[in-house]
């Protein structure tokens, strides 16, 4: 069980307010088919692993975790709580907070002191960029110096990537010459480039045709670069996955860490000429806690090179496919990781 301190001296007047807005906007009841699932403010009990209790740690030590409330975010909200927790940590459970805006309000004021964001979001969303970067590291170095500004820093990113691509039912891919890239669609012909994509992302100016120019396609047409209007589902969030699995199209609009891409045995396309931005997750801390409690940085540090893509879309899948919580989805796997252990 995670303590929840009694004071918190640092804890402002308008942290009180902001937060009972935050939390009073929860519902107990969340679309299952959104990847949205209720999380409890508690986690199962841990005990330290390779997580170790940080030495000389004040008995008064407390840590805020904030985080979004779709599935991915409950997941990662709950493996930090449980990450400081076994480091010794008085942990505050704030995860499940709805939108992103109300989680950055949070971080920007300093009234949660850790979240995982995306840094896709960051540059993209919060600071308000026009385009994002596709070079993974290269995009975290952008985020990272300019919200240094914001007393906020970004540790080192996970490999895990929640970006957009293209997947195809793996039963198909043989049928498709083998394909495994975005560019070679466009040497299928004509009657097999066939799409499901969401309403945002066919009307986006960096989405569904800027996407097809870049790969040598045009949007209609007859030529022999031509994506029939007719090979173009329109569909609704979620429907995609579906539909691209029963075969309505070859490629379905997914995105690269959802837990269906397994559960549904599809095979995500490389994008082998980096269109879209990179949305790595990555630890942030408030820069004022982390020079406090230092040792944060190898606590995340440990923990970061472990998420991949594979690892959250089976967590991610044990959620929305098997119906687990978060928090438990997120204890096993520390777990078995042996970054905590079971009292």
């Amino acid at each position: 069980m995670t303590r929840r301190p009694t004071t918190r001296p640092t804890r402002t007047r308008a942290r009180r307010a902001l937060t009972a807005a935050v939390l009073a906007g929860v519902t107990t009841s969340l679309l299952a088919g959104c990847g949205l699932q209720p999380a409890a403010a508690f986690v199962p009990a841990a005990a330290p692993g390779s997580i170790k209790q940080v030495e000389g740690l004040p008995e008064d030590a407390a840590l805020t975790v904030t985080s979004k409330n779709f599935t991915e975010q409950l997941v990662l909200g709950k493996i930090a709580v449980l990450a400081a927790t076994a480091a010794g940590f008085d942990v505050t459970d704030e995860t499940n907070v709805p939108g992103s805006v109300a989680v950055r309000q949070l971080m920007t004021s300093h009234d949660a002191d850790m979240t995982y964001e995306y840094t896709g979001t960051a540059w993209l969303t919060f600071m308000a960029h026009k385009e994002g970067i596709p070079d993974k590291t290269e995009q975290w170095q952008a985020v990272k110096d300019e919200d240094a500004g914001n007393g906020l820093t970004w540790l080192a990113p996970a490999p895990m990537n929640n970006t957009y691509a293209f997947a195809v039912r793996e039963e198909a891919v043989e049928d498709l010459g083998g394909i495994t890239k975005l560019s070679q669609i466009a040497d299928l012909p004509a009657e097999d480039r066939t799409f499901c994509v969401e309403s945002e992302f066919n009307s986006r100016a960096d989405g569904f045709k800027p996407m097809l120019e870049q790969y040598g396609l045009t949007l209609g047409g007859s030529g022999e670069d031509a994506i029939p209007k007719g090979n173009v589902d329109i569909l609704d969030t979620g429907t995609v996955y579906t539909a691209t699995d029963r075969g309505t199209c070859n490629f379905g609009e997914v995105f690269t860490t959802d837990g269906r891409i397994k559960s549904l045995g599809l095979s995500v396309l490389e994008d082998d000429r980096g269109f879209f931005p990179a949305y790595n997750v990555a630890p942030v801390l408030s820069t004022s806690t982390l020079e406090r409690y230092p040792q944060l940085e190898g606590v995340f540090d440990q923990i970061s090179p472990e998420l991949t893509d594979p690892v959250l879309q089976e967590l991610n899948r044990q959620v929305d496919v098997e119906g687990r919580e978060p928090a438990d989805v997120a204890f096993d796997w520390m777990v078995a990781e042996g970054f905590i252990t079971k009292p």
